[in-house]
């Protein structure tokens, strides 16, 4: 049994090591633009945070040397993701982002370790920890509802890409059953929600995976509606406005408004954060 669960938290160290690699393109964007605009730097403390937790959760339990690996990785990574957004975030940016990193990564952090190190008795001290490392979890996975939601509405895949959902998935169901292998609970029912979330993605990027028959219908509309101007009079001219101003409605409807892409949480996120 013990030997098992150590197979899936190694495939679970692997492909978790593959998820925190998925923001590359977006600091990559970052790099070639010389500028953070558009991106956020919210997932990347998050998933430090996280890291963080659940680190000090592995050392108050025995034979957890799996799930320190993966999260110290994790949190050189995520560091590394937010040295680089601070260089190149502009200046309310970066003051927005290292507020965050105090509040959340130490007074947070910190008073997580004080006090359940004074006011928790060494038998409960490490449930305490859990039952804080599932609730946040389970408040991270659902964190990409915002993203199936924008998905629906504008009935596009591309901020909600394939493979990053794919690996999440895979990673929710490797932590589940080292989890449940473990009888760790705290492990396991946070990635019983990554795994539905992760399918709800996939399924709904076959659904929308190409937005082109869409755009086609309503770019077939235009031209009845264009037919409908045919004279310029004088006595019409208020009703002629409203048609124009029509066109311009739909034209823009078929060409499609991109969202301002906000880096996600998405994954890696992108849960970002560890999968864990």
């Amino acid at each position: 049994m013990n030997q098992l669960a150590f197979v899936f938290g190694l495939l679970g160290n692997v492909i978790s090591f593959m998820v925190f690699l998925a923001p590359i393109p977006t600091f990559y964007t970052i790099y070639k633009k010389k500028s953070t605009e558009g991106f956020q730097s919210v997932p990347y403390v998050v998933g430090l945070f996280s890291a963080q937790l659940w680190i000090y959760y592995a050392f108050l339990k025995p034979e957890t040397t799996l799930l320190i690996t993966i999260n110290t990785v994790g949190c050189f990574v995520q560091s590394a993701y937010i040295c680089f957004y601070l260089f190149f975030a502009t200046k309310n940016a970066r003051i927005q982002t290292v507020k965050l990193i105090l509040l959340l990564n130490v007074v947070g952090f910190g008073l997580i370790i004080v006090l359940t190190h004074f006011w928790a008795n060494d038998s409960n001290r490490d449930d305490i920890v859990g039952w804080i490392c599932l609730v946040f979890s389970l408040c991270v996975f659902v964190a990409p509802l915002g993203v199936v939601r924008q998905v629906i509405r504008t009935k596009s895949v591309e901020y909600m890409p394939f493979l990053l959902s794919f690996f999440l998935t895979l990673s929710a169901v490797m932590w589940f059953f080292y989890g449940l292998l473990r009888k760790d609970y705290n492990i396991a029912i946070p990635n019983v929600l990554g795994f539905l979330f992760g399918v709800i993605q996939m399924v709904l990027y076959v659904m929308y995976k190409n937005p082109k028959k869409v755009v086609q219908e309503k770019k077939q509309k235009l031209p009845e509606i264009e037919t409908q101007i045919i004279v310029i009079d004088e006595n019409k001219l208020p009703e002629l406005r409203e048609q124009i101003i029509d066109v311009v409605k739909l034209s823009g409807a078929a060409v499609g408004i991109i969202p301002v892409r906000i880096d996600n949480v998405i994954l890696g996120a992108e849960k970002t954060c560890s999968p864990v």
